[in-house]
């Protein structure tokens, strides 16, 4: 392929729902380590993508190294609105998530669900903490994509790591075999040893909070508890500070 047609190439890509744009190196180790199909790789500097496979993943260099194609840098610098600075960009293939299998996973495991998330970097670094968690999804709903690259780039491309896919509204999530859970400051007290393990977590954003159709939805309600005055925590510190206090309190 000439390195010309590769700017159009891309354009696309960050349109596709079927493919993923890895900008950077992290969300590329990340999405080679738990098993993306990639399309491309190229970099700008095949040294120094050596380099940093050696010195941040080791396991991955000669891989990474044989994937990698060297082009042009003024071509690269094209590829994405903002040029990724550790000199790589990468396509991925999207993997098909089917909502109803992974609501009905077995596992002890919860499902986090973002309620119309506004910042798609805080949408990522919410992807990040359920994927270290070890949860078995992250749902959204709202109109952004939550594999859109500015998300991806926020989850350092952890979205392999676990489901990640967008609903179209939380009609029916009562239905399914888990406790509807919904996080709302006038809820009860978070008592991390209660949780049931194969909750969905509902999350709002900051400034709106949670849907009176989500809540009205919700088998309970439960509040992170939090200094007088304080009125709100970020999302994805939100989403943290419940995850690890489950996973901690086993």
């Amino acid at each position: 392929m000439q390195d010309g047609s590769l700017i159009p190439r891309f354009g696309r890509a960050r349109r596709d729902p079927s493919l993923a744009v890895l900008e950077g190196f992290h969300p590329l180790k990340h999405a080679l380590r738990f098993g993306a199909t990639l399309h491309e790789v190229l970099t700008s500097d095949s040294a120094e993508l050596d380099r940093l496979a050696a010195l941040l993943a080791p396991d991955l260099s000669e891989r990474l190294h044989d994937l990698a194609r060297q082009i042009e840098p003024s071509v690269f610098e094209q590829l994405a609105p903002l040029a990724p600075s550790t000199g790589v960009i990468a396509l991925a293939e999207r993997p098909v998530i089917e909502t109803a299998a992974v609501l009905a996973d077995p596992r002890a495991a919860p499902v986090v669900l973002l309620e119309d998330p506004r910042d798609l970097g805080n949408m990522g670094a919410c992807v990040r903490v359920a994927a270290a968690a070890d949860v078995a999804a992250v749902l959204t709903t709202g109109g952004h994509d939550p594999w859109h690259p500015d998300a991806l780039r926020g989850a350092a491309g952890l979205h392999f790591a676990l489901a990640v896919t967008r609903l179209d509204g939380v009609q029916g999530l009562e239905r399914v075999d888990r406790p509807l859970l919904a996080l709302d400051p006038a809820g009860e007290p978070f008592d991390p040893a209660a949780l049931d393990p194969r909750a969905i977590l509902a999350f709002g954003t900051e400034r709106h909070g949670l849907s009176r159709e989500l809540t009205d939805r919700a088998d309970a309600r439960i509040s992170i508890p939090m200094r007088d005055g304080v009125s709100s925590l970020n999302l994805a510190t939100s989403v943290a500070a419940v995850l690890f206090a489950w996973r901690l309190s086993g």
